[in-house]
């Protein structure tokens, strides 16, 4: 059988590869952008197959009228893809008000909106499948994008939570972990906080760094989230690339080593003697 999904961000970047490859086998999309005409070729090329939305995943009111529009057009709900987002760089101390707020509204609150909108229908059929758009920044952590980090921890956070509390309803929840991809998460979409001097050597070695790494090429990811999106039973993480993998293995194998290390004071904290 052919599913549904409805996905955020599908103006560009991995919103459209995902929603390219589920169309291209027939699978029916409701495709949201804030700005509705970057959907027209979709449209031009799929037909009835697509439902184009406006959305802005930070208005609530607007989710819900949307994920409403798309399950009463195609009758259920398959898929849900929490794509739409996009990276302030700022060190801690350069991030304004406005941005941090504006941050946290898209890549937090926004899929969680959607994810709140989305749940009573999938409850009622008694199956779904969410995914939620992470990063390699949802669970490691790098200068020059705390706030994007919040962002996305935050998240995962949520997201581990959802899991569990939906498992009994058939529904299933996958956190995908990218890493450096050739979209325009650093170009256009990006915002850029005020530069505070004194960052710089830290700001240019973040930059360095970034500039290091190989991106991958986003449609290579659709098989990915095809299989995904067909498994019995998907992953609640998903890492796409070959860089998150080399990167997490080593840093959690310091966390350990360090809670380890500590352990002596975690446990005497509780009030009870270490033991062997």
């Amino acid at each position: 059988m052919s599913k549904v999904w409805f996905l955020t961000g599908t103006s560009k970047g991995f919103g459209r590869v995902w929603a390219e490859a589920a169309l291209e086998r027939g699978d029916r999309v409701a495709a949201t952008a804030r700005d509705v005409s970057t959907l027209d070729g979709l449209v031009d090329r799929y037909g009835d197959l697509v439902l184009p939305l406006t959305l802005d995943v930070t208005d609530k009111a607007a989710v819900d009228s949307a994920v409403a529009a798309a399950h009463a057009h195609f009758g259920r709900l398959d898929v849900i893809v929490n794509n739409a987002g996009y990276g302030l760089f700022a060190m801690i101390e350069e991030a304004t008000e406005e941005q941090v707020r504006a941050q946290l509204e898209t890549n937090l609150f926004g899929a969680l909106w959607v994810t709140q909108a989305a749940l009573p229908f999938l409850r009622e059929q008694g199956s779904g499948h969410i995914l939620q758009v992470s990063s390699i920044g949802g669970v490691h952590a790098f200068p020059i994008v705390g706030i994007y980090h919040a962002s996305k921890w935050a998240l995962e956070g949520f997201s581990q939570s959802l899991a569990q509390e939906v498992a009994g309803f058939g529904i299933k929840v996958t956190i995908i972990e990218p890493g450096g991809f050739d979209t325009d998460w650093r170009g256009p979409s990006a915002t850029v906080a005020e530069p505070i001097a004194a960052y710089d050597d830290v700001r240019n070695a973040a930059i360095a760094r970034f500039g290091q790494a190989r991106p991958g090429d986003p449609q290579a990811t659709g098989e990915a989230i095809l299989k995904v999106v067909d498994a019995d039973d998907p992953p609640l993480r998903l890492f796409l690339g070959s860089v998150p993998f080399q990167l997490i293995k080593p840093e959690y194998e310091r966390r350990l080593a360090e809670w380890e290390a500590w352990n002596d004071v975690a446990v005497a904290a509780q009030g009870q003697e270490v033991t062997a």
